[in-house]
């Protein structure tokens, strides 16, 4: 097939990986791939930097003489590419692709929607994704149900594909824990829990430091935290600031940028995802649950599509996650239970899984155009 992902998102966050490492699996399998990203962004970077061949445009103006020179490029574009596919992971020019694919019917259009904000109701939207898209591809099951329930999108039209993790890459390495627990001073019978992510509020950070501070007050000494994060909206100035205040700096790690992920994550002894309101795609959850760490979840986004609900608690309530940590780590029972589970979520959502849905969603949607992919 040859396939045009439009990822015009300026910084390399989850809905770009989504995007790029969907896009390099496709090259990989054979496809034809192009990226159009925006000129000198993260996300134009590092598609050039996974040899991805890429394509710049000023996707996102709202400039009316722009938006006419963007829409003449993209019809040049699908003359002289021939796509079978389009897939727009982003709103900005869906509604250009709309009305391209709508007039000219030589492609299958896809909108991945791998962002938290619900998307309107609205007369237009419900066109677009009813009517004009061949296929929407959500990335957990609280969008799906809002596509159902308030865009009316029918179920042939409508797919959850949740993305993947490298298993080769991300698996438990033994030598790498004995390291890094040599590193940061963790001794052997230490229960060491570990938040992924950049230092942002919505990360869950500060509850996850008074939940753990909560435990060790109640005489569970031998909690440990190690943060593996890095500056973001939150400085690890602030995030240092509150192990201060609640008495864990001698206790907690701040990683900062580690090239040995999989072996840091190796040196857990549980996972923890404490995001307060976005979790679409769980990149970090993932890659707990395939370095073997049974993971404890606040119930928001993608979570509750890979973590059971005795492993859910409430985004924001510090006294739940506490509860949940100490049953993690006092529970055996519970915790073989919480990693059986997750292995068993884990052996579906590998790469080979993601290329494998996701193709399978393109095939689809050329059958809904009543198209077949151009052999040459």
């Amino acid at each position: 097939m040859r396939i045009i992902q439009v990822n015009n998102v300026r910084w390399f966050n989850a809905t770009s990986w989504y995007a790029l490492n969907l896009s390099r699996l496709l090259q990989e399998a054979g496809h034809e791939v192009l990226v159009l990203t925006l000129e000198g962004t993260h996300s134009h970077r590092k598609a050039l930097d996974m040899g991805l061949q890429v394509q710049t445009m000023d996707l996102n103006t709202s400039n009316p003489l722009r938006l006419a020179r963007v829409f003449g490029q993209l019809r040049r574009l699908v003359h002289d590419f021939r796509p079978d596919i389009v897939n727009c992971h982003r709103g900005e020019s869906f509604l250009l692709w709309g009305h391209l694919r709508f007039w000219t019917g030589d492609f299958a259009l896809v909108r991945t929607r791998g962002d938290q904000r619900l998307p309107q109701a609205s007369l237009p939207n419900r066109i677009l994704h009813r009517k004009v898209a061949d296929a929407v591809v959500v990335t957990n099951s609280a969008m799906g149900r809002h596509f159902r329930e308030r865009l009316s999108v029918p179920d042939e039209r409508l797919h959850m594909v949740l993305g993947g993790v490298d298993t080769h890459h991300f698996r438990f390495d033994a030598e790498g824990r004995r390291r890094i627990r040599r590193e940061y001073g963790f001794a052997d019978n230490d229960f060491v829990v570990g938040l992924v992510g950049r230092f942002d509020e919505v990360k869950g950070q500060r509850e996850t430091i008074q939940a753990v501070a909560a435990l060790r007050r109640q005489g569970l000494d031998r909690f440990k935290l190690m943060l593996l994060g890095f500056d973001s909206v939150t400085s690890a100035e602030q995030v240092r600031s509150w192990l201060n205040e609640s008495g864990l700096d001698s206790h907690a790690v701040i990683t900062g940028r580690r090239e040995d992920v999989p072996a840091c994550l190796s040196a857990l002894d549980g996972g923890l995802v404490a995001s307060k309101w976005s979790e679409t795609i769980a990149r970090a959850a993932l890659e707990l649950m395939a370095c073997g760490r049974p993971i404890i979840s606040t119930s928001v986004g993608v979570m509750p599509d890979l973590v059971s609900s005795h492993g859910l608690v409430p985004p924001g309530d510090v006294q739940a996650l506490a509860t949940a940590l100490a049953r993690l780590a006092g529970d055996d029972d519970y915790r073989a239970r919480l990693g059986e589970e997750q292995r068993a979520t884990l052996a579906e959502l590998t790469m080979d899984k993601f290329l494998e849905r996701s193709l399978g969603v393109y095939r689809q949607a050329l059958r809904m155009a009543g198209l077949k992919p151009d052999p040459a």
